[in-house]
């Protein structure tokens, strides 16, 4: 078997003696691997998003305008509510009442403190009198220390009854002070709680005054949106009927603690003192405004490693356009999305598709919408 390769081996460079250059050419198809720079084709194309701050069709919070300052009144005493003559969305003054009690029992009260205190200041002259005496016959030893003791202590005793009664007297008129219900502040009945003729306990809520001195916006985030959010934030404000009428709100506070249901957190964003909202009204709001806009890509653009979040971003000139690596800070995913606070600028084009499988500087073509 070797002997016939051997001669196979010798024979074909003798076969080959002679024969024209022409038949030692390759056949074509053994010459494609040659070309393939030459038959390659365009670069890839790109499926990529236009960066933007994509205005009211931005995902958006529902969120209800309230007054920074608003309380829950209720009364001191218990009893039974005879009238309200305020209802709810009612402008209302400072001192003017809100409600009121029957003050049949708290009258009684009265008049039974004042007769006690009646009852009180005659036990009180009549010690005084009787230590006196006692006093002008101590003199003249015809009373005993003993029966001066007894007159002083007596006296001392009445004096402390009479202080009781008189304490009493100004809680049972206190108390039927409280039956009537006086706003404390200007403002708006923002809620009623209790109609006449129930009877309401020390403390329960009646009403609720908001004040209209500062409104604000009231709206809850999940823990993991507000990454990056702090006080002075700037979020745009509008109602549903009007969205061209888009009005800028500053993010004041935060509480917090979540909501232990909801596990959401809930923000007051102040508004301007010319909002045309009303208390009580159901608007939308988003993060970032015309002036310094919200940008935000699909969690499937970003890339997250020991050094950081990165993007690639696409840098187009004529008719060639490659991608580079562009460095990023971004918050927490929300519903999908990331919000991007630092490292992009509106009209950037960002890859969203096939993001590892690109390479620095690498060519690409056309872009393919989502």
């Amino acid at each position: 078997m070797k002997v016939a390769v051997l001669l196979i081996t010798l024979l074909v460079p003798l076969m080959l003696v002679g024969v024209p250059a022409a038949a030692l050419s390759l056949p074509e198809w053994l010459k494609l691997g040659l070309h393939a720079e030459e038959t390659q084709g365009p670069p890839r194309p790109v499926v990529s998003i236009i960066v933007e701050d994509r205005g009211a069709d931005a995902r958006w919070i529902p969120g209800v305008v309230s007054s920074r300052t608003q309380v829950q009144l209720g009364f001191q005493a218990l009893g039974r509510m005879i009238a309200r003559p305020v209802d709810l969305g009612d402008q209302v003054t400072k001192g003017e009442v809100l409600a009121q009690l029957s003050t049949d029992d708290l009258a009684a009260t009265t008049r039974a403190a004042r007769a006690a205190l009646d009852a009180a200041e005659v036990q009180q002259r009549t010690a005084r009198a009787t230590l006196e005496r006692t006093e002008a016959l101590a003199e003249r030893n015809v009373a005993s220390s003993a029966q001066l003791e007894q007159a002083q202590q007596a006296a001392i005793s009445a004096d402390a009854a009479v202080e009781q009664a008189r304490s009493q007297l100004l809680q049972a008129e206190d108390a039927e002070g409280f039956a009537r219900m006086i706003a404390p502040f200007d403002g708006v009945i923002s809620a009623v709680y209790e109609a006449p003729g129930a009877v309401v306990g020390v403390g329960a809520p009646v009403l609720q005054l908001s004040a209209e001195d500062a409104r604000e916006v009231v709206i809850d985030l999940p823990e993991q949106a507000l990454v990056g959010m702090a006080p002075g934030a700037s979020f745009s404000v509008w109602h549903r009927n009007d969205p061209g009428a888009e009005v800028t709100s500053v993010l004041d506070r935060i509480d917090p603690i979540a909501d232990s249901a909801t596990r959401t957190r809930r923000l007051y964003l102040t508004l301007p003192p010319d909002a045309p909202f009303r208390l009580g009204a159901l608007v939308r709001a988003r993060f970032g405004t015309a002036e310094a806009p919200s940008l935000s890509l699909p969690v499937e653009a970003l890339m997250t490693d020991d050094q950081g979040s990165t993007v690639w971003r696409v840098r187009r000139q004529d008719d060639r356009a490659h991608v580079e690596r562009v460095p990023v800070t971004a918050a927490a995913p929300f519903r999908g999305r990331v919000a991007i606070t630092e490292g992009l600028e509106a009209g950037d084009e960002i890859v969203i598709r096939g993001v590892q499988s690109l390479a620095e500087g690498q060519a690409v073509g056309r872009r393919l919408e989502p």
